[in-house]
Protein backbone atom coordinates (compact mmCIF):
# COMPACT_ATOMS: atom_id res chain seq x y z
CA UNK A 1 0.00 0.00 0.00
CA UNK A 2 2.76 2.33 0.46
CA UNK A 3 3.87 1.80 -2.70
CA UNK A 4 1.61 4.84 -3.86
CA UNK A 5 3.94 7.14 -1.98
CA UNK A 6 6.53 6.94 -4.62
CA UNK A 7 4.71 9.52 -6.62
CA UNK A 8 6.31 12.36 -4.95
CA UNK A 9 3.30 14.63 -5.90
CA UNK A 10 1.13 12.81 -4.07
CA UNK A 11 3.45 12.26 -1.06
CA UNK A 12 3.34 15.69 -0.32
CA UNK A 13 -0.09 16.06 -0.55
CA UNK A 14 -0.55 12.99 1.62
CA UNK A 15 1.75 14.77 4.05
CA UNK A 16 -0.43 17.29 4.09
CA UNK A 17 -3.68 15.75 4.52
CA UNK A 18 -1.67 13.87 7.82
CA UNK A 19 -0.62 17.13 9.38
CA UNK A 20 -4.14 18.62 9.42
CA UNK A 21 -6.25 15.99 10.04
CA UNK A 22 -3.88 14.92 13.05
CA UNK A 23 -4.63 18.99 14.15
CA UNK A 24 -8.57 18.57 13.45
CA UNK A 25 -7.97 15.56 15.55
CA UNK A 26 -6.75 17.72 18.55
CA UNK A 27 -9.72 20.25 17.77
CA UNK A 28 -12.27 17.70 18.17
CA UNK A 29 -11.24 16.62 21.63
CA UNK A 30 -10.79 20.16 22.52
CA UNK A 31 -14.19 21.20 21.41
CA UNK A 32 -16.40 18.36 23.67
CA UNK A 33 -14.17 19.46 26.50
CA UNK A 34 -14.61 23.42 25.79
CA UNK A 35 -18.72 22.31 25.45
CA UNK A 36 -18.39 20.58 28.27
CA UNK A 37 -16.86 23.88 30.63
CA UNK A 38 -19.87 25.85 28.66
CA UNK A 39 -22.51 24.05 29.24
CA UNK A 40 -21.80 21.03 31.87
CA UNK A 41 -24.53 18.31 31.45
CA UNK A 42 -26.20 19.94 28.65
CA UNK A 43 -22.85 19.41 26.63
CA UNK A 44 -24.22 16.58 24.20
CA UNK A 45 -26.78 19.82 23.44
CA UNK A 46 -24.47 21.97 22.33
CA UNK A 47 -21.67 19.44 21.05
CA UNK A 48 -24.47 18.38 18.63
CA UNK A 49 -25.21 21.90 17.32
CA UNK A 50 -21.78 22.93 16.29
CA UNK A 51 -21.45 19.53 14.78
CA UNK A 52 -24.76 20.09 13.00
CA UNK A 53 -23.38 23.83 12.35
CA UNK A 54 -20.77 22.26 11.00
CA UNK A 55 -22.46 19.72 8.64
CA UNK A 56 -24.50 22.85 7.41
CA UNK A 57 -21.57 24.75 5.97
CA UNK A 58 -20.78 21.28 3.71
CA UNK A 59 -24.05 21.00 2.58
CA UNK A 60 -24.91 24.25 1.79
CA UNK A 61 -21.73 25.86 0.71
CA UNK A 62 -19.51 22.79 -0.64
CA UNK A 63 -21.50 21.91 -4.46
CA UNK A 64 -21.69 25.95 -5.07
CA UNK A 65 -17.60 26.52 -4.21
CA UNK A 66 -16.83 22.79 -6.44
CA UNK A 67 -19.05 25.06 -8.98
CA UNK A 68 -16.59 27.78 -8.33
CA UNK A 69 -13.40 26.35 -8.08
CA UNK A 70 -12.51 25.91 -11.91
CA UNK A 71 -12.33 29.35 -11.71
CA UNK A 72 -9.17 29.86 -8.80
CA UNK A 73 -6.11 27.85 -9.67
CA UNK A 74 -6.54 24.77 -6.81
CA UNK A 75 -3.80 25.73 -5.39
CA UNK A 76 -4.25 28.60 -4.60
CA UNK A 77 -7.78 27.66 -3.12
CA UNK A 78 -6.06 24.82 -1.31
CA UNK A 79 -3.70 27.06 0.55
CA UNK A 80 -6.00 29.59 0.94
CA UNK A 81 -8.64 27.67 2.67
CA UNK A 82 -5.73 26.46 5.12
CA UNK A 83 -4.42 29.75 6.33
CA UNK A 84 -8.45 30.35 6.83
CA UNK A 85 -8.85 27.29 9.10
CA UNK A 86 -5.94 28.16 11.13
CA UNK A 87 -6.73 32.05 11.81
CA UNK A 88 -10.30 30.53 12.88
CA UNK A 89 -8.77 27.87 15.26
CA UNK A 90 -6.52 30.43 17.27
CA UNK A 91 -9.65 32.16 18.10
CA UNK A 92 -11.68 29.62 19.66
CA UNK A 93 -9.64 29.66 22.84
CA UNK A 94 -10.44 33.12 23.74
CA UNK A 95 -14.74 32.17 23.68
CA UNK A 96 -16.92 32.60 26.80
CA UNK A 97 -20.02 32.13 24.87
CA UNK A 98 -21.48 29.40 23.19
CA UNK A 99 -22.95 31.55 20.32
CA UNK A 100 -19.41 32.48 19.83
CA UNK A 101 -18.40 28.41 19.62
CA UNK A 102 -21.07 28.73 17.31
CA UNK A 103 -19.74 31.56 14.74
CA UNK A 104 -16.41 30.61 14.58
CA UNK A 105 -17.32 26.90 13.78
CA UNK A 106 -19.41 27.69 10.92
CA UNK A 107 -16.58 29.76 9.53
CA UNK A 108 -14.14 27.14 10.08
CA UNK A 109 -16.37 24.69 8.34
CA UNK A 110 -16.62 26.69 5.90
CA UNK A 111 -13.26 26.95 4.58
CA UNK A 112 -13.41 23.22 5.19
CA UNK A 113 -16.27 23.03 2.72
CA UNK A 114 -13.87 24.71 0.35
CA UNK A 115 -10.59 22.71 0.50
CA UNK A 116 -11.87 19.05 1.30
CA UNK A 117 -13.66 18.41 -2.29
CA UNK A 118 -10.96 20.38 -4.24
CA UNK A 119 -8.46 18.21 -2.31
CA UNK A 120 -10.52 14.93 -2.81
CA UNK A 121 -10.66 15.57 -6.76
CA UNK A 122 -7.36 16.80 -7.40
CA UNK A 123 -5.97 13.01 -6.36
CA UNK A 124 -7.65 10.65 -8.62
CA UNK A 125 -5.96 12.98 -11.31
CA UNK A 126 -2.71 12.72 -9.64
CA UNK A 127 -3.20 8.85 -9.12
CA UNK A 128 -5.51 7.82 -12.86
CA UNK A 129 -4.14 4.13 -12.19
CA UNK A 130 -6.91 2.18 -10.43
CA UNK A 131 -4.75 0.28 -8.29
CA UNK A 132 -2.61 3.15 -7.39
CA UNK A 133 -5.85 4.90 -6.51
CA UNK A 134 -7.35 2.20 -4.19
CA UNK A 135 -4.47 2.70 -2.28
CA UNK A 136 -4.09 5.97 -2.22
CA UNK A 137 -7.84 5.66 -0.47
CA UNK A 138 -7.02 3.13 1.92
CA UNK A 139 -4.00 5.63 2.86
CA UNK A 140 -6.85 8.42 3.37
CA UNK A 141 -8.80 6.76 5.09
CA UNK A 142 -5.53 5.93 7.52
CA UNK A 143 -4.89 9.58 7.73
CA UNK A 144 -8.64 10.50 8.61
CA UNK A 145 -8.07 7.80 11.27
CA UNK A 146 -5.88 9.82 12.87
CA UNK A 147 -7.78 12.51 13.45
CA UNK A 148 -9.35 9.64 15.99
CA UNK A 149 -6.94 8.28 17.36
CA UNK A 150 -3.48 9.17 17.18
CA UNK A 151 -4.64 13.08 17.56
CA UNK A 152 -6.62 11.93 20.90
CA UNK A 153 -3.71 9.77 22.23
CA UNK A 154 -1.63 12.88 21.56
CA UNK A 155 -4.21 15.28 22.81
CA UNK A 156 -4.54 12.71 26.03
CA UNK A 157 -0.57 13.22 26.65
CA UNK A 158 -0.81 16.71 26.11
CA UNK A 159 -3.99 17.26 28.85
CA UNK A 160 -1.28 15.91 31.36
CA UNK A 161 0.88 19.29 31.28
CA UNK A 162 -1.40 21.67 29.50
CA UNK A 163 -4.91 23.30 29.29
CA UNK A 164 -7.25 21.69 26.31
CA UNK A 165 -6.98 25.16 25.17
CA UNK A 166 -3.98 24.88 24.12
CA UNK A 167 -4.92 22.23 21.72
CA UNK A 168 -5.94 24.35 19.42
CA UNK A 169 -2.82 25.96 19.13
CA UNK A 170 -1.56 22.06 17.61
CA UNK A 171 -4.63 22.59 15.19
CA UNK A 172 -3.37 26.09 13.60
CA UNK A 173 -0.14 24.54 13.25
CA UNK A 174 -1.28 21.53 11.47
CA UNK A 175 -3.11 23.92 8.64
CA UNK A 176 -0.14 26.01 8.52
CA UNK A 177 2.03 23.10 7.67
CA UNK A 178 -0.58 21.53 5.34
CA UNK A 179 -0.46 24.87 3.86
CA UNK A 180 3.29 24.82 3.33
CA UNK A 181 3.09 21.41 1.39
CA UNK A 182 0.33 22.09 -0.86
CA UNK A 183 2.19 25.25 -2.00
CA UNK A 184 5.36 23.61 -2.88
CA UNK A 185 3.44 20.70 -4.45
CA UNK A 186 2.88 20.68 -8.48
CA UNK A 187 -0.99 20.45 -8.93
CA UNK A 188 -2.48 19.26 -12.22
CA UNK A 189 -4.17 22.29 -13.84
CA UNK A 190 -7.90 22.40 -13.65
CA UNK A 191 -9.01 22.38 -16.74
CA UNK A 192 -6.70 19.26 -18.06
CA UNK A 193 -8.21 15.97 -17.97
CA UNK A 194 -6.81 12.69 -17.43
CA UNK A 195 -7.01 10.74 -21.13
CA UNK A 196 -4.89 7.73 -20.04
CA UNK A 197 -6.48 5.01 -21.79
CA UNK A 198 -9.19 2.49 -19.74
CA UNK A 199 -8.17 -0.56 -18.54
CA UNK A 200 -11.14 -2.77 -19.42
CA UNK A 201 -12.50 -3.73 -22.52
CA UNK A 202 -15.38 -1.39 -24.47
CA UNK A 203 -18.42 -3.55 -25.50
CA UNK A 204 -19.39 -0.55 -27.87
CA UNK A 205 -17.46 -0.81 -31.62
CA UNK A 206 -15.10 2.40 -31.79
CA UNK A 207 -16.68 3.83 -28.55
CA UNK A 208 -14.40 5.49 -26.14
CA UNK A 209 -14.10 5.46 -22.61
CA UNK A 210 -17.01 8.14 -21.16
CA UNK A 211 -15.88 8.08 -18.29
CA UNK A 212 -11.53 8.94 -18.77
CA UNK A 213 -12.37 11.37 -21.45
CA UNK A 214 -13.19 14.76 -21.09
CA UNK A 215 -15.68 16.11 -24.42
CA UNK A 216 -13.56 18.44 -26.77
CA UNK A 217 -13.51 21.97 -26.99
CA UNK A 218 -15.01 22.18 -29.41
CA UNK A 219 -18.16 19.90 -28.14
CA UNK A 220 -18.08 21.93 -24.73
CA UNK A 221 -21.13 23.75 -23.77
CA UNK A 222 -20.92 26.86 -22.67
CA UNK A 223 -19.66 27.24 -18.70
CA UNK A 224 -22.96 26.87 -17.12
CA UNK A 225 -23.65 29.01 -13.80
CA UNK A 226 -22.66 27.91 -10.69
CA UNK A 227 -25.90 26.91 -9.02
CA UNK A 228 -26.27 25.29 -12.30
CA UNK A 229 -22.75 23.52 -11.98
CA UNK A 230 -24.16 22.51 -8.18
CA UNK A 231 -27.24 21.06 -9.07
CA UNK A 232 -25.55 18.84 -11.73
CA UNK A 233 -23.41 17.32 -9.61
CA UNK A 234 -26.15 16.17 -7.80
CA UNK A 235 -27.68 14.68 -10.79
CA UNK A 236 -24.37 12.69 -10.91
CA UNK A 237 -24.97 11.15 -7.35
CA UNK A 238 -28.51 10.86 -7.69
CA UNK A 239 -28.76 9.41 -11.63
CA UNK A 240 -26.83 5.89 -11.05
CA UNK A 241 -27.94 2.64 -8.86
CA UNK A 242 -24.27 2.60 -6.94
CA UNK A 243 -24.30 6.42 -5.91
CA UNK A 244 -27.73 6.43 -5.07
CA UNK A 245 -26.81 3.41 -2.16
CA UNK A 246 -23.80 5.00 -1.41
CA UNK A 247 -26.08 7.72 0.33
CA UNK A 248 -27.84 5.37 2.31
CA UNK A 249 -24.62 3.68 3.62
CA UNK A 250 -23.82 7.40 4.50
CA UNK A 251 -26.92 7.60 6.60
CA UNK A 252 -25.63 4.29 8.29
CA UNK A 253 -22.30 5.96 9.16
CA UNK A 254 -23.37 9.18 10.26
CA UNK A 255 -26.18 7.41 13.04
CA UNK A 256 -23.41 5.57 14.30
CA UNK A 257 -20.69 7.75 13.87
CA UNK A 258 -22.96 10.37 16.23
CA UNK A 259 -23.48 8.58 18.74
CA UNK A 260 -19.71 8.28 19.06
CA UNK A 261 -18.84 11.69 18.68
CA UNK A 262 -21.78 13.57 20.18
CA UNK A 263 -22.19 11.04 23.55
CA UNK A 264 -18.42 10.05 24.13
CA UNK A 265 -17.87 13.29 26.62
CA UNK A 266 -21.12 12.58 28.45
CA UNK A 267 -20.57 8.73 28.34
CA UNK A 268 -17.47 8.93 29.94
CA UNK A 269 -17.48 11.60 32.18
CA UNK A 270 -20.97 11.35 33.56
CA UNK A 271 -22.54 8.00 32.96
CA UNK A 272 -19.22 6.66 33.92
CA UNK A 273 -17.38 8.77 36.21
CA UNK A 274 -14.33 8.49 34.19
CA UNK A 275 -11.89 11.55 34.00
CA UNK A 276 -11.16 13.76 31.47
CA UNK A 277 -8.14 12.13 29.51
CA UNK A 278 -10.46 8.82 29.61
CA UNK A 279 -12.37 11.12 26.89
CA UNK A 280 -9.62 10.64 24.08
CA UNK A 281 -8.93 7.18 24.86
CA UNK A 282 -12.37 6.51 24.15
CA UNK A 283 -12.38 8.56 20.79
CA UNK A 284 -9.08 6.73 20.34
CA UNK A 285 -10.38 3.28 20.54
CA UNK A 286 -12.93 4.23 17.81
CA UNK A 287 -10.44 5.55 15.46
CA UNK A 288 -8.23 2.05 16.22
CA UNK A 289 -11.03 -0.06 14.83
CA UNK A 290 -11.29 2.47 11.30
CA UNK A 291 -7.24 2.05 11.17
CA UNK A 292 -6.83 -1.52 11.67
CA UNK A 293 -9.35 -1.89 8.55
CA UNK A 294 -8.26 0.59 6.04
CA UNK A 295 -5.28 -1.09 6.39
CA UNK A 296 -6.54 -4.61 5.60
CA UNK A 297 -9.04 -3.70 2.61
CA UNK A 298 -6.96 -3.16 -0.27
CA UNK A 299 -6.11 -6.67 -0.26
CA UNK A 300 -9.95 -7.84 0.55
CA UNK A 301 -11.16 -6.03 -2.32
CA UNK A 302 -8.91 -8.07 -4.86
CA UNK A 303 -11.22 -10.60 -3.90
CA UNK A 304 -14.52 -9.33 -3.10
CA UNK A 305 -16.79 -6.28 -4.60
CA UNK A 306 -16.95 -2.72 -2.83
CA UNK A 307 -20.99 -3.88 -2.88
CA UNK A 308 -20.63 -7.05 -0.97
CA UNK A 309 -17.77 -4.48 1.90
CA UNK A 310 -19.77 -2.08 2.23
CA UNK A 311 -23.33 -3.90 2.83
CA UNK A 312 -21.75 -6.33 5.38
CA UNK A 313 -20.04 -3.77 6.95
CA UNK A 314 -23.23 -1.68 7.24
CA UNK A 315 -25.22 -4.03 8.87
CA UNK A 316 -22.42 -4.43 11.63
CA UNK A 317 -22.99 -0.31 12.74
CA UNK A 318 -26.79 -1.00 13.61
CA UNK A 319 -25.89 -3.57 15.72
CA UNK A 320 -23.16 -2.51 17.70
CA UNK A 321 -25.32 1.08 18.53
CA UNK A 322 -27.92 -1.39 19.79
CA UNK A 323 -25.62 -3.50 21.92
CA UNK A 324 -25.06 0.02 23.53
CA UNK A 325 -28.12 1.03 24.27
CA UNK A 326 -29.11 -2.17 26.24
CA UNK A 327 -25.81 -2.19 28.17
CA UNK A 328 -26.90 1.40 28.79
CA UNK A 329 -31.00 0.42 29.91
CA UNK A 330 -29.32 -2.16 32.03
CA UNK A 331 -27.03 0.37 33.98
CA UNK A 332 -23.26 0.12 34.01
CA UNK A 333 -21.50 -2.61 35.53
CA UNK A 334 -17.34 -3.26 36.05
CA UNK A 335 -17.12 -3.83 32.61
CA UNK A 336 -18.83 -1.01 31.31
CA UNK A 337 -15.36 0.75 30.13
CA UNK A 338 -13.90 -2.05 28.43
CA UNK A 339 -16.96 -2.61 27.07
CA UNK A 340 -17.74 0.78 25.40
CA UNK A 341 -14.19 0.82 24.10
CA UNK A 342 -14.52 -2.74 22.46
CA UNK A 343 -18.06 -1.26 20.64
CA UNK A 344 -16.23 1.83 19.75
CA UNK A 345 -13.38 -0.53 18.04
CA UNK A 346 -16.38 -2.14 16.40
CA UNK A 347 -18.10 0.86 14.91
CA UNK A 348 -14.83 2.63 13.47
CA UNK A 349 -14.42 -1.02 11.90
CA UNK A 350 -17.75 -1.00 10.03
CA UNK A 351 -17.42 2.63 9.59
CA UNK A 352 -13.96 2.48 7.77
CA UNK A 353 -15.42 -0.77 5.81
CA UNK A 354 -18.14 1.53 4.12
CA UNK A 355 -16.39 4.81 3.35
CA UNK A 356 -13.16 3.90 2.31
CA UNK A 357 -14.16 2.00 -1.22
CA UNK A 358 -16.70 4.89 -1.47
CA UNK A 359 -13.88 6.96 -4.06
CA UNK A 360 -13.67 4.00 -6.01
CA UNK A 361 -17.45 3.78 -6.43
CA UNK A 362 -17.77 7.67 -7.31
CA UNK A 363 -14.76 7.62 -9.54
CA UNK A 364 -16.31 4.49 -11.79
CA UNK A 365 -19.14 6.07 -12.66
CA UNK A 366 -18.84 9.19 -13.59
CA UNK A 367 -16.08 10.85 -16.30
CA UNK A 368 -12.72 12.29 -15.21
CA UNK A 369 -14.31 16.37 -15.76
CA UNK A 370 -16.99 15.57 -13.98
CA UNK A 371 -14.99 14.18 -10.64
CA UNK A 372 -14.94 17.78 -9.18
CA UNK A 373 -18.51 18.25 -9.16
CA UNK A 374 -19.40 14.21 -8.28
CA UNK A 375 -17.06 14.76 -5.43
CA UNK A 376 -18.48 18.03 -4.22
CA UNK A 377 -22.14 17.01 -4.32
CA UNK A 378 -20.79 13.49 -2.75
CA UNK A 379 -19.23 15.41 -0.31
CA UNK A 380 -22.35 17.67 0.87
CA UNK A 381 -25.17 14.92 0.51
CA UNK A 382 -23.32 12.64 2.72
CA UNK A 383 -22.68 15.44 4.90
CA UNK A 384 -26.23 16.00 4.64
CA UNK A 385 -26.46 12.75 6.93
CA UNK A 386 -24.54 14.04 9.81
CA UNK A 387 -26.50 16.97 9.48
CA UNK A 388 -29.66 15.02 10.76
CA UNK A 389 -28.14 12.49 13.02
CA UNK A 390 -25.44 15.16 14.46
CA UNK A 391 -28.30 17.53 16.55
CA UNK A 392 -30.73 14.17 16.92
CA UNK A 393 -27.86 12.63 19.35
CA UNK A 394 -27.31 15.58 20.99
CA UNK A 395 -31.51 16.31 21.62
CA UNK A 396 -31.85 12.74 22.70
CA UNK A 397 -29.45 12.15 25.00
CA UNK A 398 -29.73 15.37 27.00
CA UNK A 399 -33.82 14.91 26.81
CA UNK A 400 -34.15 11.43 27.25
CA UNK A 401 -30.68 9.89 28.01
CA UNK A 402 -28.12 8.02 25.86
CA UNK A 403 -30.07 4.83 26.39
CA UNK A 404 -32.33 6.21 23.97
CA UNK A 405 -30.44 7.99 21.69
CA UNK A 406 -28.66 5.13 20.71
CA UNK A 407 -31.53 2.94 20.70
CA UNK A 408 -33.31 5.41 17.93
CA UNK A 409 -29.95 5.82 16.18
CA UNK A 410 -29.74 2.16 15.82
CA UNK A 411 -33.25 2.26 14.11
CA UNK A 412 -31.51 5.39 11.54
CA UNK A 413 -28.31 3.16 10.87
CA UNK A 414 -30.47 0.02 10.06
CA UNK A 415 -32.56 1.61 7.78
CA UNK A 416 -29.93 3.39 5.90
CA UNK A 417 -28.15 -0.23 5.40
CA UNK A 418 -31.71 -1.74 4.35
CA UNK A 419 -32.12 1.20 2.34
CA UNK A 420 -28.86 0.76 0.68
CA UNK A 421 -28.91 -2.91 -0.18
CA UNK A 422 -32.57 -2.15 -2.10
CA UNK A 423 -31.00 0.82 -3.82
CA UNK A 424 -28.12 -0.70 -4.90
CA UNK A 425 -29.13 -4.14 -5.99
CA UNK A 426 -26.15 -7.23 -6.82
CA UNK A 427 -24.88 -7.02 -10.86
CA UNK A 428 -25.97 -10.24 -11.79
CA UNK A 429 -22.72 -12.47 -11.63
CA UNK A 430 -20.59 -9.72 -10.04
CA UNK A 431 -18.17 -12.46 -8.06
CA UNK A 432 -14.59 -10.59 -9.33
CA UNK A 433 -12.38 -8.78 -7.98
CA UNK A 434 -13.41 -5.31 -7.85
CA UNK A 435 -9.96 -4.24 -9.62
CA UNK A 436 -11.00 -6.02 -12.72
CA UNK A 437 -14.44 -4.52 -12.88
CA UNK A 438 -15.72 -7.10 -15.23
CA UNK A 439 -18.46 -5.99 -17.89
CA UNK A 440 -21.31 -7.06 -15.60
CA UNK A 441 -20.82 -4.17 -13.20
CA UNK A 442 -21.38 -1.83 -15.68
CA UNK A 443 -25.01 -1.64 -15.10
CA UNK A 444 -24.44 0.65 -12.36
CA UNK A 445 -23.02 3.24 -14.15
CA UNK A 446 -24.58 6.22 -15.66
CA UNK A 447 -25.69 6.38 -18.97
CA UNK A 448 -23.42 8.84 -20.86
CA UNK A 449 -24.17 10.81 -24.16
CA UNK A 450 -22.07 10.30 -26.93
CA UNK A 451 -19.11 12.98 -26.93
CA UNK A 452 -20.97 14.88 -29.47
CA UNK A 453 -23.78 15.41 -27.05
CA UNK A 454 -23.38 18.70 -24.78
CA UNK A 455 -24.78 18.16 -21.24
CA UNK A 456 -27.36 19.67 -20.33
Amino acid sequence: MLSVLRNPTYRRLFGAQVVALTGTGLATVALSLLAYDLAGANAAAVLGTALAIKMAAYVVLAPVVAALADRVPRRTLLVSMDLARAAVVLALPFVDRIWQVYVLILLLQAASAAFTPAFQATVPRVLPEERDYTEALSLARLAYDLESLASPVLAAALLTVVPYAWLFTGTAAGFLISALLVHSTPLPPNDEPNDEPDDEPNDEPDAEPARRRAPSDANRAPAPRPYSRALAGMRLLLGAPALRGLLALDLAVAAAGAVVLVGTVVLVRDVLGRPVGDVPLALGAYGAGSMAVALLLPRVLERCDDRTVMLRAALVLPGATALLAAGLAAGPGALAWPGLLLLWLVTGAAGSAVLTPAGRVVRRAVRTDELPAAFAARFSLSHACWLLTYPLAGLLVTAAGPAVAAAVLAAVALAGAAGAARLWPAPPGARAPAVTRPAAQRGNRISRPSRTTSRP
